[in-house]
């Protein structure tokens, strides 16, 4: 495993640092937010983003894609971290494009995800149902009726689900509440009979919906995997998604942990600079080592996946599982050093936080994953 950027992948990220920092400063994402803006980020900035690749690196060239690997997606998921911009990286290629990527026939990717490397169509993958992550605790009934299926049910923290044009939804067509066997995932357009789509507000600014599904008539055709075994395919779309989300993660935890530090730099107090106080270097020093822990630690997942190595679900959860862990650690000490101003929502660190906040317990907080690795090593 490389612990640091191949050449390229180095080149991606500068590219990609100073594309963010001309178009897509912090403030950006604040004014959307105040502003309400009816869909949360800017189109033509996402298809500059595709026009530029960046959308299809995961994806194969025959649909679109670059047909590269999460260590160079990683490099402008990080810088997407850095500033906090809202564009829909996580819904549309991480869950919904890859659920297409790898459960989808050959003619239904063709079909969707073309246009999802260009930036012209957005995914979202419902499948929550409550308040945390439980991927198996899915009440949303899937019936056959004819050659097709019928779809009821209600799905909450559907990422960018209000702007999405194709839902992917995860329902129930066998078994009990939390059987693994027995969830089919459904490939349904927004806009089609008995959808219902209201857009909820995240506590970070990040878009979200609830999704309602009453009858919804879904035909055989946009079947992913297979019926009643869609969880192995889940899993898989989790994995990767996990791995995306942590890369993210490290971004926000970099520029978080340099804003402390200038702020610790820069701010006196009895006539002294406050960086001068031992007991703040030392915990200024605790949230460096555990930034670097955590960015090895998704870099091994990141080589794990590109490799196809066998250990690449228990390093998407020890990487999300460590990843938790410091988004507590870092998004805390910096309100903390931060001291009354980080506080108030004028000062930016706090949207740091509260980022870090969010993406603490997405697709799942450090105690899931510490329980999901030590399943998957035996213990």
């Amino acid at each position: 495993m490389a612990l640091i950027l191949t050449e390229d992948q180095l080149i991606l990220r500068d590219m990609a640092r100073t594309f963010f920092d001309e178009k897509s400063p912090v403030e950006r994402m604040r004014s959307l937010r105040d502003e309400k803006d009816a869909t949360g980020f800017h189109r033509a900035l996402w298809k500059e983003m595709g026009e530029l690749g960046w959308i299809g690196i995961p994806f194969p060239e025959a649909v679109g894609g670059a047909d590269m690997g999460y260590g160079e997606l990683g490099a402008v998921l990080g810088e997407c971290g850095r500033v906090l911009a809202p564009e829909p990286f996580v819904s549309t290629v991480l869950l919904g494009g890859n659920a297409i990527l790898l459960g989808a026939p050959e003619p239904l990717q063709k079909e969707l995800l073309p246009e999802v490397c260009s930036g012209e169509r957005l995914l979202a993958l419902a499948f929550q149902e409550r308040g945390r992550f439980a991927p198996t605790e899915v009440e949303t009934t899937a019936t056959r009726e004819g050659d097709g299926f019928s779809l009821r049910g209600e799905k909450t923290f559907v990422l960018d689900g209000h702007v999405a044009d194709q839902l992917v939804i995860v329902a129930r067509t066998s078994g009990g509440r939390e059987d693994r066997d027995g969830l089919s995932l459904f490939v349904v357009d927004a806009q089609a009979a008995g959808v219902e789509i209201q857009r909820t507000e995240m506590v970070d600014g990040r878009n979200a919906a609830t999704v309602r599904l009453d009858g919804v008539t879904v035909g055989a055709d946009r079947v992913l995997g297979d019926v009643d075994g869609g969880f192995a395919l889940l899993d898989r779309v989790f994995d990767r998604a996990t791995i995306g989300l942590c890369a993210e993660m490290v971004g926000t935890f970099e520029e978080t942990f340099e804003r402390t530090l200038q702020y610790l730099k820069d701010r006196e107090q009895f006539g002294v600079k406050i960086g001068t106080f031992q007991a703040l270097r030392h915990r200024a020093a605790h949230m460096w080592t555990e930034l670097e822990f955590a960015r090895s630690v998704v870099r091994d997942a990141q080589s794990a996946l590109d490799d196809d190595r066998d250990d690449a679900s228990a390093c998407a959860s020890a990487a999300k599982a460590r990843c938790s862990d410091v988004a507590h650690l870092i998004g805390g000490e910096a309100i903390q050093m931060h001291g009354g101003i980080g506080m108030t929502d004028e000062e930016e660190i706090g949207l740091f936080f509260k980022r870090l906040k969010a993406a603490e317990f997405t697709l799942g907080d450090g105690i899931y994953h510490r329980d999901r690795f030590a399943g998957l090593r035996g213990y």
